[in-house]
């Protein structure tokens, strides 16, 4: 029951109310100040009833309702262990399950927020069947017939039995055993454009991905039907092969779905291997009104040439939120007014940043090619223009020539989740650019300017960026080439990746490409390249991968002038090095070079595991950032605070005389 003020003043006697009126009303105000505390009481009675329940209580509430049920607190790396509201909920449940394949992949996907699957290796293995009651659905011998589950032999759905292994399943060569079980996780993400033009190459063929090269298209993860315990091949985003679209083109073809060509029926679709086939042509090329497509090269052949490049719906595979994609930026967006659209009311790019030069924000709403070579240059002191891709799109801008940005006194330009090739982006010096400040975020500007159909950089040795003036440069959760900057400047680099296409060319110097650059602080990144700068001011968690080719006139591949001033801690600087102090860097002295150094799982821009580092790096890299991550631009993920937390839960939830094993396939 609530109880306010007026109810109270009308439970007094008459008497006492009426004396109360005639000496204004101090005793109704005295009741107004105890109805005020009874409410304070009310509420604290009401909230204390709701600690006692999980679902109900007060966030600093959980741990102790945790440590009641003996619940042991993890690195909150993921959404449901920020506050592990849900998991400190479903451990009693998860309890009453322990051992089995379907708790033990739930607290997978949990503690690490990735995808997970479970296998059982026990029910693997092939065994002598008792001819009383024979398993149809255990066959020894595979069905050579049928290609597509043979080629999920080794992988986490491989559906054919095997013999009993008795090598150690931490290996990786033992798997299958009574006593051993297989955790499978996909670190990739997959990620969705939808309704982007594709890439022309000639009349009849065609490429999914933007920026003219290979692309490997993945599969969309469908949400895992909550009454089935086990994870299925589509719950997952992972590679889309050609067997796998092939055997199953209803699941995995359709404007809804992983893949999809506008105005193409399923009907007229073929999935074939359209790999070179010497002299520039493609092999398996479809007939007249047949469309062929090749999942694991995204390419698109028509027998019949279209009037126009198509518009396909696909899904690519990526670690994080990095360079221009089709994720979540909403909360970068700076607030700025006018906000101009394209491709309405302004139908190019151009156009909407000339009705922009006081300041504002140029949005392009979709992820259409837009070849246009444009130029940025706020005419109002201190305006400040903003031109973005919308939320969760991926314009693509094809330049002719370089993206020019220069502004008036105070000016500042940020550009946000666009993919830029074709050209560089430039401040000229000049004397009316005046601009102070330019911005990236979430941007992509192609490394070598822009890519062949076999995936090599157009301009090997081109930079991506040109700052010839004395602006401060910030670059976040970006991907970009080579950088050439005039001393007289600034630069920030945060969760980004410098690429200037091989560790011997330049990634960061002067506009001549070899005296040094401007002061720079990086941090949780990776450079690609070398480096030449006047002052390191600070170096942090980042890897940096640089050689010196023979003959090479610089000194260092990663190279500071001024060393008493600065400070490199926790990062990978290649030995030779001339930098500021540093403080727990790899590698140190004395250690085998062999084994302290990254190990990657693709250097090539495109390719779904660029930069990651790969498992069989060194724990002195894969944990050798200050909060015990690993270095490099994915520190973000604290992917070794996820794969802890699953083997610690493993401790608890894993039944006795078992032996788990984690594999990456992704």
């Amino acid at each position: 029951m609530t109880i306010n003020a007026q109810t109270l003043y009308q439970l007094l006697p008459a008497v006492y109310r009426n004396r109360d009126s005639e000496t204004g009303e101090t005793l109704q105000a005295f009741i107004q100040v105890v109805a005020e505390q009874i409410a304070l009481l009310e509420e604290d009675l009401a909230q204390l009833y709701d600690d006692q329940f999980i679902e109900t209580c007060a966030d600093w509430v959980v741990p102790y309702i945790g440590d009641l049920v003996g619940y042991r607190q993890l690195h909150g790396v993921t959404p449901q262990l920020t506050s592990p509201r849900a998991e400190v909920a479903n451990t009693i449940s998860l309890r009453r399950a322990k051992g089995t394949a379907g708790a033990l992949e739930t607290l997978a996907r949990d503690v690490t927020g990735w995808d997970a699957h479970v296998v059982e290796m026990a029910r693997h293995l092939a065994r002598t069947q008792y001819m009383n009651r024979v398993r149809a659905d255990a066959p020894v011998f595979p069905d050579l017939r049928n290609p597509e589950p043979l080629a999920r032999i080794g992988g986490a759905f491989d559906p054919i039995l095997h013999t009993v292994e008795v090598r150690n399943a931490a290996s990786g060569r033992g798997w299958y055993n009574i006593a051993n079980i297989v955790i499978f996780l996909w670190r990739l993400r997959s990620y969705p454009v939808t309704s982007a033009p594709a890439t022309r190459l000639d009349a009849q063929r065609f490429l999914f991905s933007a920026y003219g090269m290979p692309l490997a298209l993945f599969s969309m993860p469908v949400p895992k039907d909550p009454n089935v315990l086990a994870t299925a091949a589509e719950n997952v985003g992972q590679p889309l092969s050609r067997l796998a679209l092939a055997a199953a083109p209803d699941q995995f073809y359709g404007s809804d779905k992983s893949v999809f060509i506008q105005g193409v029926a399923p009907g007229a679709l073929s999935i074939c291997n359209l790999s070179d086939a010497g002299g520039g042509a493609w092999a398996h090329m479809p007939a007249a009104g047949q469309v062929a497509i090749d999942p694991e090269l995204g390419r698109i052949a028509y027998g019949t040439a279209p009037a126009a490049p198509p518009l396909v719906t696909y899904h690519y595979g990526f670690s994080a939120d990095l360079g221009g994609g089709t994720y979540d930026r909403l909360a970068t967006f700076q607030n700025l007014q006018p906000v101009v659209g394209v491709p309405s009311p302004q139908a190019t790019v151009q156009a909407a940043l000339d009705a922009s030069t006081g300041g504002g924000a140029v949005e392009i709403a979709n992820s259409d090619h837009y070849a246009e070579t444009i130029a940025i240059h706020p005419t109002a002191t201190g305006a400040v223009v903003e031109l973005r891709a919308a939320d969760q799109m991926v314009p693509f801008i094809a330049l002719a020539g370089d993206l020019l940005i220069s502004g008036t006194d105070g000016a500042e330009v940020c550009l946000n989740g666009l993919w830029i090739a074709g050209g560089r982006v430039r401040i000229a010096a000049n004397d009316s650019n005046k601009l102070t400040r330019l911005t990236l975020r979430h941007c992509t500007l192609t490394p070598g300017i822009s890519r062949g159909a076999d995936g090599s950089p157009a301009q090997p040795d081109a930079p991506s960026l040109v700052i010839e003036t004395g602006v401060s440069l910030a670059i976040e959760n970006c991907i970009l080439g080579g950088v050439r900057i005039a001393p007289g400047a600034s630069v920030t680099i945060t969760n980004s990746i410098v690429d200037a296409t091989r560790a011997d060319r330049v990634a960061y110097a002067a506009l001549d490409g070899s005296a040094a650059g401007a002061p720079l602080s990086i941090s949780s990144s990776t450079v690609i390249g070398k480096v030449h700068t006047s002052q390191l001011q600070l170096a942090s968690n980042s890897i940096f991968i640089a050689s010196l080719a023979s003959g090479d006139g610089w000194l260092a591949p990663l190279w500071a002038d001024a060393r008493s001033a600065g400070c490199t801690r926790f990062c990978y600087a290649p030995p030779g090095s001339r930098i500021p102090r540093a403080h727990r860097c790899q590698p140190v002295k004395g250690s085998d070079l062999a084994v302290t150094q990254p190990v990657f799982t693709s250097l090539r821009f495109g390719d779904p595991g660029y930069c990651q580092l790969s498992q069989r790096t060194g724990r002195e890299i894969r944990q050798g950032a200050d909060d015990g991550s690993e270095m490099g631009v994915f520190q973000q993920l604290q992917q070794q605070q996820r794969e802890t937390n699953l083997r610690v839960r493993l401790d608890e939830y894993l039944r006795f005389g078992l032996e788990a094993t984690l594999v990456y396939l992704t």
